[in-house]
């Protein structure tokens, strides 16, 4: 006899009016996603969740980056918990309104350390962005990373990212640019490859500084900057574009001439396509961790951080113009590239150019000739396959 499974929910539930009433659950928009996720796996005080999205491609609407039209984030929340990390924010859209009852056993989603502690795995993405590309301009610039890391530890079992490559490896015309801190990203290099052949790819590696010490403390969870430097050296290898991001540069601890000079010094040893760095910047939702970091490592540093961030966000135009110069110097010094926008006004944004002339440095002389076929069709995305 076949087993009976009791439903999670009952089939009606006007006979169950003596069992308790659950809380109302939020009506719309990701608040609502958020209550409906499902729990998919553990980490190191982190909880995964599946997130089911409508939408894979977001409309950038960033007054500092109106060049990108589209952004893509395959996963919300990140697990490297950057101390200075402007994308806290994010989770805040997800907490319910504020005329709301909040939802018992939801976490706090206004809590700025909830944005490294629970993780949402975008559902069905690869599938997604097939349907929306072809509603969208092929000369439409696409950012894979804006705003949380795609080659975070998680997408080593769920793969979403590696799913969109897929995607974009059977595309062709796009402008697509690429953020990330992560060494994973070297186990796609054959999707990158196919991309790069079709399209105008650009990889940007954030490296915010050299010494290995000082970014386990602001970086936690991310991997050693030796490493970053080597995955910059065998993308290159490979034959992509592929440039240094040494953002944000912080005040008194890694703005000095010296240190962006080491650093630009790193670069072009690693033969990176381009140097680029920008001043730190501390939106109230990163405002609370990074300023702990500060009291609890560089208390020296307390009161210049006041002053200069207590009632704004962004630096003081003359201080990110200094930082420019000393950034174009170390350039020339080293023969670096700048990028696109570099020693314009954008200087003073978070600028990252994906609409950049090609590469005129030539790759490494130790470039291997063999390339792996072309990707023919997708496989299926499977979380944690």
């Amino acid at each position: 006899m076949a087993k009976i499974l009791q439903p999670a929910e009952s089939l009606f539930p006007i006979l169950n009016q003596d069992a308790a009433q659950p809380s109302p659950r939020p009506a719309t928009g990701l608040a609502r996603m958020a209550f409906e996720s499902t729990h998919a796996d553990d980490g190191h005080l982190i909880e995964f969740r599946t997130l089911k999205v409508r939408s894979i491609l977001n409309r950038s609407i960033s007054k500092r980056m109106s060049w990108i039209a589209w952004s893509i984030n395959p996963y919300r929340g990140c697990e490297f918990a950057c101390r200075y990390c402007y994308a806290r924010y994010t989770h805040e859209f997800m907490a319910p309104r504020p005329d709301q009852p909040p939802q018992p056993g939801q976490p706090d989603f206004r809590d700025p350390n909830t944005f490294e502690r629970l993780i949402f795995l975008k559902q069905n993405a690869a599938w997604l962005l097939e349907q929306e590309l072809r509603r969208h301009h092929p000369h439409d610039q696409i950012a894979i990373g804006t705003a949380t890391d795609p080659w975070q530890p998680i997408e080593r079992r769920a793969r979403i990212t590696r799913s969109l490559l897929e995607v974009f490896a059977r595309h062709s015309g796009y402008s697509i640019g690429i953020v990330t801190k992560s060494r994973l990203i070297l186990r796609d290099t054959d999707l990158l490859q196919e991309i790069n052949r079709r399209n105008r790819l650009t990889v940007h590696i954030t490296i915010t500084t050299p010494d290995a010490a000082l970014a386990r403390l602001l970086e936690p969870r991310a991997p050693r900057p030796d490493l970053r430097l080597d995955t910059v050296r065998r993308l290159r290898q490979a034959g992509i574009t592929t440039g240094i991001l040494c953002s944000p540069l912080l005040p008194g601890i890694t703005d000095t001439e010296e240190a962006i000079d080491r650093m630009a010094q790193y670069a072009a040893q690693a033969n990176a396509s381009f140097f680029a760095a920008n001043p730190l910047f501390l939106k109230p939702c990163s405002r609370p961790t990074y300023l702990s970091f500060v009291r609890e490592h560089f208390p020296h540093l307390v009161a210049d951080y006041h002053r200069r961030f207590d009632h704004a966000d962004f630096a003081a135009k003359s201080y990110a113009q200094h930082l420019s110069r000393l950034v174009q110097q170390a350039r020339e010094r080293h023969g670096l590239n700048r990028r696109f926008f570099d020693g314009q006004e954008s200087d003073i944004r978070i600028a990252v150019d994906f609409n950049r002339p090609a590469d005129p440095r030539p790759p490494d002389p130790e470039r291997s000739s063999t390339r792996k076929p072309p990707v023919t069709a997708p496989q299926q995305q499977r979380l944690f396959a």
